[in-house]
């Protein structure tokens, strides 16, 4: 998929302000934290933060040490790291052993480190997600910018196509087959998805976990992200797309 870059080009503004994601901001601009494992929502949310001329200063991502974690997704999480590099942005990785409850815990204390006024998350639907995400935020004084929060989701998946490059890295429910990984959220793919929550009654956007994306590429991306190898891990219930060599 082509994108249309020239719309929303990012500045390297960020490059010398932090050293090792410790320091202080210069000026009174807020500065904001986004939550994000790599997939279309949350980097979504960040262009639409970025679109809003909100200083998005640092990625960040929970690597959760259990794969079915309730609130972290923990698939491909390498590539987030690149994302953050791409807009030339901090990126801040918080170690979580991916227990219900306890995983935001770590999520709190990871954020408290940070010299941020603001935090970005990309939920959709989910009011457990945005009510702990919010608690945090809250509890920290934080801003928090969530701007697909009850959004229409036929609206979000359009934006998704229209600027975003993101792949299914993940399938977990009836009708989503392992022969879908890799392929790009286009109108095609919504069609398809349309039709298998028609029958099976999924969310279109894969707010139940229906589904897990990985955006290769973004308008605030200065170059797409690229891998040289795959492999396809099928579970009971579940299969995944695991890209290798991620550049």
């Amino acid at each position: 998929m082509s994108l249309k870059k020239q719309d929303a080009r990012r500045t390297s503004r960020h490059g010398s302000r932090f050293r090792n994601g410790t320091g202080s901001t210069s000026g009174d601009e807020p500065v904001y934290a986004a939550l994000t494992s790599g997939g279309k929502d949350s980097v979504l949310s960040i262009q639409l933060a970025l679109d809003a001329g909100l200083d998005v200063e640092y990625i960040v991502t929970v690597r959760p040490d259990n794969p079915d974690s309730y609130m972290f997704h923990s698939s491909n999480l390498d590539a987030v790291r690149l994302i953050a590099d791409r807009g030339n942005m901090k990126y801040i990785e918080i170690r979580s052993g991916g227990e219900k409850e306890e995983e935001l815990l770590d999520l709190r204390d990871g954020l408290a480190e940070l010299p941020i006024t603001g935090l970005i998350a990309g939920a959709i639907e989910s009011r457990y997600q945005f009510e702990r995400v919010g608690a945090i935020a809250e509890a920290q004084n934080l801003a928090l910018f969530c701007p697909l929060w009850q959004q229409d989701p036929e609206w979000i998946m359009e934006q998704v196509i229209t600027r975003l490059d993101a792949i299914l890295v993940v399938c977990a429910a009836d009708g989503l087959s392992p022969d879908m990984l890799g392929s790009s959220i286009d109108e095609t793919m919504l069609n398809t998805l349309r039709t298998i929550s028609g029958k099976n009654r999924i969310h279109i956007a894969g707010e139940g976990g229906e589904y897990e994306t990985l955006a290769v590429n973004a308008p605030f991306y200065h170059s797409p992200i690229r891998w040289s190898g795959e492999e396809t891990r099928i579970y009971p219930g579940r299969s995944e797309l695991i890209l290798k060599g991620l550049v």
